[in-house]
């Protein structure tokens, strides 16, 4: 019965990584057939239908060319300077909510919690003409800090409920014994609670600037000025553009996809503690 066992179990492994495996490798055939098609000339990406296939000679110039000629380099750097504050800003307003919702008793808790959870219900297309009238009437259009100050009240309903679900694990004792000293909260808050809520706080912050980075409608929106558009709205300029520059498109959505993979290895370890977070007991 345990060898039986074993075999039933050794089997059921072998499926999950082969099934697995599949799985990841029909993930990357579009990632594979981009890169190829960005290291390729127009000449053989026409003359081959085979886009699979690797290139018979390497043209390292489709890069150089996408990130000086098109403009790559200002839209990279447009959505940097979009991002980054966004996803400061984002988390900065949200853990000071999580951190009211999860430690302050009062009346309207349940209800402000629910009103954080019914905004991500609502479709943002919704909501595409208020948001540019209210931009318009506010001198928002064309500007940064008008994409900026929507990213993050868009994102404050999600961020805040994820959160305020992790602050709630910390134990009380922890908040009440320094206000029982006379620690003011936000010091508790700082000293405390911060530190304690950094690597969800960096899982969270790296699945912001992954939404952020490819956000194309709000900036479609907010962003009619082409020295003010982001990655993505770049590469919709060049599918116009260079509608039949396939190599050039790929090329350009190489680079676009380069700064998330970045932020994501460099934070890969918070990542991770921060999701599994509250997985185990004990």
């Amino acid at each position: 019965m345990k060898s039986m066992s074993n075999s039933r179990r050794v089997a059921f492994m072998t499926a999950f990584y082969v099934v697995g495996t599949l799985l990841v490798a029909t993930w990357l055939i579009p990632i594979a057939i981009a890169f190829f098609t960005s290291l390729k000339s127009m000449d053989e990406i026409m003359a081959s239908p085979r886009m699979w296939a690797p290139p018979k000679k390497w043209v390292l110039t489709n890069f150089a060319e996408v990130w000086n000629r098109v403009g790559m380099a200002r839209y990279v750097l447009n959505t940097i300077i979009i991002a980054t504050p966004s996803v400061i800003g984002t988390l900065l307003v949200s853990s000071l909510g999580a951190f009211a919702l999860a430690f302050y008793k009062f009346r309207l808790n349940k209800p402000v919690l629910i009103v954080f959870i019914t905004g991500m219900l609502i479709p943002f297309q919704m909501l595409l003409i208020p948001v540019y009238r209210f931009s318009d009437s506010m001198g928002l259009i064309n500007t940064f800090p008008g994409v900026i100050l929507f990213h993050v009240a868009f994102q404050l309903g999600f961020c805040t409920f994820f959160l305020r679900n992790f602050m709630r694990q910390v134990p009380f004792s922890l908040i009440e014994a320094p206000r029982i000293d006379g620690a003011s909260d936000f010091l508790i808050y700082r000293k405390i609670v911060l530190p304690l809520s950094i690597s969800s706080m960096a899982a969270l912050g790296v699945l912001e600037f992954t939404w952020i980075w490819n956000d194309l409608l709000l900036s479609l929106i907010l962003l009619q000025v082409d020295r003010l558009k982001p990655v993505t709205l770049g590469l919709a300029n060049m599918q116009g553009e260079f509608i039949s520059n396939y190599n050039m498109i790929a090329a350009g959505s190489i680079i676009a996809a380069g700064a998330p993979l970045v932020i994501f290895l460099v934070f890969q370890r918070y990542f991770i503690s921060g999701l599994t977070v509250g997985a185990e007991k004990g």
